[in-house]
């Protein structure tokens, strides 16, 4: 536990002059008044060598999620081939979801394929590239790697501001007609990359629980707002990319993301607690989101487990059957076509088609294309297991 001291660094501001370029035949005068004059935006402090501090009960339930956490990775470490995309999957929809971005687990399996995708889908699978990015770079965070992670999220549907910080202001809350009245007003572009240089200077603290580090750094992170658009899906991958730099999580994706989604509303007062110098409520935040995203991941797990056991009683064919290396691929792929088995597993594109008759006379999988050419195939249990994982992650969100 931390020991009392200083109150986190608060934000001061800074008048900003504003020059609005809002046509009169257009837009109304109530609108224009409204944002003509300077504004005030952001002034955010450098945090390299502050030290948090936090209050008893907050640290023990970083503790305990912390240990849980570790527990979780651990239990799955003997495992990882069956369950670590299909958690990163889980955890990129859950943070794009918090964006307001959703896509049915069946609609994201086939932007995977490249078989075309609805916007939302595309946006799902950029945050999935953006954690792979994130998990890979993570024994090397710098501010080229945090460019590498949004460059990887918004490449294919916003390719003129992937990977870019931004150099205009930006703002939340409000219209988007100026910053005039906004919930919050980022700093000023030109303070962007010092800003980020200092917030990988505080990532680089060995003396820092890991995920205390990880909270403070998102939040931070989140404050700064560098990017014109993905600043919420970068930051949360910036989490897993230090839990995964400082070993917290070694071989899979904790889907913390899917724990904050059951409260978002809280999640988003904890930013702006974090903004008043109050660095408590992310930490828990992030804790709680933890606690309850492994439990809910457990429960995919089970799910999983249940279902490929079933397909063990009801697929007839013998042992050494390319169609068991099939079925063990769905669990983590659940939409196939001819040309994936075919890569996955080695083998021809004719063999891919006759190692899925036995599963498809089983009815575990079944075609849904209803093409000649270029058919693809889904394991509807797996999808309803996925489907469910995100249901639970925002029940509690949906019931409020």
């Amino acid at each position: 536990m931390f020991s009392a001291g200083s109150p986190w660094p608060t934000l001061s501001d800074q008048e900003v002059p504003w020059y609005p370029r809002l046509p009169s035949d257009v837009v109304p005068r109530s609108v224009r008044l409204r944002h003509s004059g300077p504004y005030r935006a952001a002034v955010v402090p450098l945090i390299a060598t502050a030290r948090p501090t936090l209050d008893a009960a907050t640290s023990a339930l970083a503790d305990e999620a912390s240990r849980e956490i570790a527990r979780f990775d651990a239990e799955l470490g003997g495992e990882i081939a069956p369950f670590a995309t299909v958690l990163l999957r889980s955890e990129s929809a859950s943070s794009s979801q918090i964006e307001q971005l959703t896509a049915g687990a069946r609609a994201i399996a086939v932007a995977e394929l490249g078989d075309g995708a609805s916007r939302n889908a595309a946006s799902i699978l950029g945050n999935v590239r953006a954690m792979r990015a994130a998990l890979d770079l993570a024994g090397d965070l710098s501010p080229s790697t945090i460019l590498a992670m949004h460059a990887a999220l918004l490449d294919e549907v916003e390719p003129t501001i992937a990977g870019r910080w931004r150099t205009d202001q930006v703002w939340i809350g409000g219209d988007s007609y100026g910053p005039h009245g906004a919930a919050f007003i980022p700093p000023v572009a030109d303070d962007v990359p010092a800003l980020i240089d200092d917030l990988v200077a505080f990532a680089h603290r060995e003396d820092v629980p890991v995920l205390v580090l990880a909270a403070v750094s998102h939040a931070q992170f989140e404050t700064i707002h560098p990017f014109p658009d993905g600043n919420g899906r970068t930051g949360r991958a910036l989490i897993h990319a230090l839990l995964r730099r400082y070993e917290l999580t070694r071989a899979v994706t904790v889907p913390v993301s899917a724990g904050l989604l059951s409260e978002v509303d809280g999640y988003f007062a904890a930013l702006t607690a974090y903004r008043e110098g109050d660095i408590d409520p992310i930490v828990s935040a992030l804790s709680t989101g933890a606690l309850s995203a492994v439990v809910n991941a457990r429960h995919l797990v089970a799910d999983l487990h249940q279902v490929r056991a079933r397909w063990d009683d009801v697929v007839l064919a013998r042992r050494d059957a390319t169609a068991w290396r099939v079925a063990d691929l769905l669990v983590r792929q659940p939409v196939l076509d001819a040309a994936t088995i075919a890569r996955e597993l080695g083998v021809s594109p004719g063999n891919a088609l006759r190692a899925l008759e036995p599963l498809v006379a089983a009815g575990v999988v079944t075609e849904f294309t209803g093409r000649a050419r270029n058919r693809l195939w889904q394991a509807a249990e797996v999808l309803t297991a996925v489907d469910a994982f995100a249901a639970r992650a925002g029940r509690r969100r949906a019931a409020g």
